[in-house]
């Protein structure tokens, strides 16, 4: 039990699959097939400044916090954080392996939503990647993300202020504990004077990563770059543009592991132009410095940082206490000031594991959007969720 308290949430997915690959699964001509998942219900009680928009009512969003608007208070329950996977591996002439891992969950589905009946939610893949020899291919991770890090919340990412989480296509090469990988290109772009964003898929080059995992008796450190282009090639809002801007970034993390089974864990992320990279996309990569098509893509500085310590009570309860922050540094001759200027987050939880496979939880967040102008507002949360993995 002990060990299985050590898991992250969002890192508990990939390492189940991983040993239960291992494990007796069911043979389909030569091919061993696992299943797994968890059933999860949040319920929770937000209070804003203002209406929260969208999936920011299910889970915290750094960019959702409402700003300006009157004191509101909203409860809403759901079961989209459910999910489930299948994973095989198959042995292939000569003593080699090949696996291969399909995810879907619910919780970012946009379709199918009916709370006045049925409340349907079609499934979303977050995972389809295989793995042989050195290599996976196929949508993962980013290699320029941190699962070790990420701190246990019942909310959907722990520590969305500061941390790389994204999920996209990359083939990736492993040796030992580095790994390099070409991914998914995109890129998201504030108009001159803010209002807005554009996002385009106009790049002509993959997003370069790399990372190196040292491994010590006390824990992991993960330092890892990025290097990207961001570009703008067409016609947005009635103007058309071609310019494009070198982007990147740097992410250092560890997690340290004490005596006591408590562990820390510190996020630290900074670059030119992250934008996607960090904090759910609370911020462009980059600018437009002017109105016409001969405006050009200027990089937007930003930096996030997080700290995250865990404690276990005793064999059953548990507790994390998180604070996690975004620094943007705009430039507001081109971005304006209705831009988001910083965020930052705390929350503390309480996790009961009443069974090997379930836990109930209850958790208080709070978080604070400033925007340029000066103005900001604030968000209170209480969620409890009850989490069944199987």
């Amino acid at each position: 039990m002990k060990h299985l308290t050590k898991l992250s949430y969002l890192a508990a997915c990939i390492t189940l699959a991983a040993g239960n690959a291992q494990a007796a699964g069911f043979d389909i001509g030569g091919t061993t097939v696992n299943f797994g998942g968890f059933v999860k219900l949040d319920a929770m009680v937000s209070q804003s400044d203002g209406e929260i928009a969208g999936v920011g009512r299910d889970f915290y969003v750094p960019s959702l916090t409402p700003i300006g608007g009157d004191s509101t208070t909203r409860f809403d329950m759901h079961a989209r954080q459910s999910r489930f996977f299948f994973s095989t591996a198959t042995e292939l002439e000569g003593g080699d392996k090949i696996t291969g891992h399909l995810e879907f969950d619910m919780m970012t589905s946009n379709n199918g939503n009916d709370e006045r009946t049925t409340n349907g939610y079609s499934p979303v893949m977050r995972h389809a990647f295989i793995k042989y020899k050195n290599w996976t291919l196929g949508q993962t991770w980013s290699n320029f993300m941190d699962l070790a890090s990420l701190p246990e919340t019942l909310d959907f990412v722990g520590n969305p202020d500061a941390s790389i989480f994204i999920r996209q296509a990359q083939v990736r090469y492993t040796q030992g504990d580095f790994s390099v990988a070409v991914e998914n290109p995109e890129s998201t772009v504030t108009p001159f004077g803010g209002g807005g964003r554009i996002t385009t898929d106009d790049n002509a080059m993959p997003d370069l990563t790399a990372s190196y995992n040292l491994k010590t008796d006390w824990g992991v450190v993960k330092i890892a770059g990025l290097l990207r282009q961001i570009s703008i090639d067409g016609s947005y809002n009635g103007t058309a543009y071609d310019d494009s801007v070198t982007s990147y970034g740097v992410s250092v993390s560890t997690k340290v592991n004490f005596s006591n089974n408590d562990d820390l864990r510190v996020t630290f992320n900074m670059g030119k132009g992250l934008g996607r990279y960090i904090a759910l996309n609370t911020v462009n990569g980059a600018v437009l410095n002017g109105l016409g098509s001969d405006a050009k893509l200027e990089t937007i500085d930003s930096m996030g940082y997080s700290v995250a310590y865990r404690h276990l009570w005793n064999e059953t309860l548990r507790s994390s206490f998180v604070y996690s922050a975004l620094n943007i540094d705009n430039d507001t001759d081109y971005t304006g000031n209705s831009v988001t200027k910083s965020t930052h987050s705390y929350s503390a939880n309480l996790l009961y594991q009443a069974t090997k496979k379930l836990m109930v939880g209850i958790e208080y967040k709070f978080a604070n959007r400033e925007i340029e102008a000066g103005a900001d507002g604030d968000m209170n949360r209480v969620q409890f969720s009850a989490k069944y993995d199987f």
